[in-house]
């Protein structure tokens, strides 16, 4: 039989798993900066990028995709419209997300030429990346909603580089990382 000091002193590291677990953990939008949100899952979006590359690379898919961009703009156009957005701002944004997404691969498939050993060896499904790639756009047109009066108050600049700062630190990007970020919302403060 065990004894009682011998049983407290097992109980130690389950109580301090569940202490460990209790603590919450910041995400990387937990932040006073209302674009933070919208600025965080712009960067997710992108970093899908790195997973979309890796399948044309391995496929030989073109990085450009002219007829799928319209289908996808046009898309959200739609459900911006349907969430009382206007579609014609939802259609720059996007349009610069997805030029800058573009830009990532280009620069992947770069790396990988000038570099074959650094090239994936394997490489996700098109249709996860995809999907991901969907519920970042649901979440950016949720956050546009949502964050409306700041896009369009002259506080948006000085709020959009604090949140480009934030997000870009929390996320560890790069130098091109971030210039990707920046690019990619660089309308996001236009009327």
């Amino acid at each position: 039989m065990r004894s009682l000091s011998a049983y407290r002193r097992s109980l130690l590291p389950a109580i301090g798993a569940v202490t460990l677990l209790a603590i919450p953990v910041p995400s990387r939008a937990d932040t006073a900066n209302p674009l933070a949100e919208l600025v965080d899952a712009a960067a997710g979006r992108l970093q899908v990028a790195d997973d979309v590359a890796a399948v044309k690379w391995r496929t030989g898919g073109a990085i450009e995709d002219p007829v799928r961009v319209q289908q996808q703009l046009a898309k959200l156009a739609d459900d911006a419209a349907r969430n009382d957005l206007d579609p014609a701002y939802v259609q720059r944004i996007f349009g610069d997300q997805i030029a800058a997404t573009e830009a990532v691969e280009h620069h992947r498939f770069a790396q990988w030429k000038l570099d074959p050993a650094t090239a994936p060896a394997s490489a996700p499904e098109l249709a996860e990346s995809r999907a991901r790639i969907d519920g970042f756009n649901r979440e950016m047109l949720t956050q546009i909603g949502l964050r409306r009066q700041q896009l369009h108050s002259p506080e948006c600049a000085a709020l959009l580089d604090e949140a480009l700062r934030e997000v870009s630190a929390a996320r560890r990007l790069g130098e091109f990382e971030h210039g990707a970020l920046t690019s990619a919302t660089r309308e996001y403060c236009s009327e």
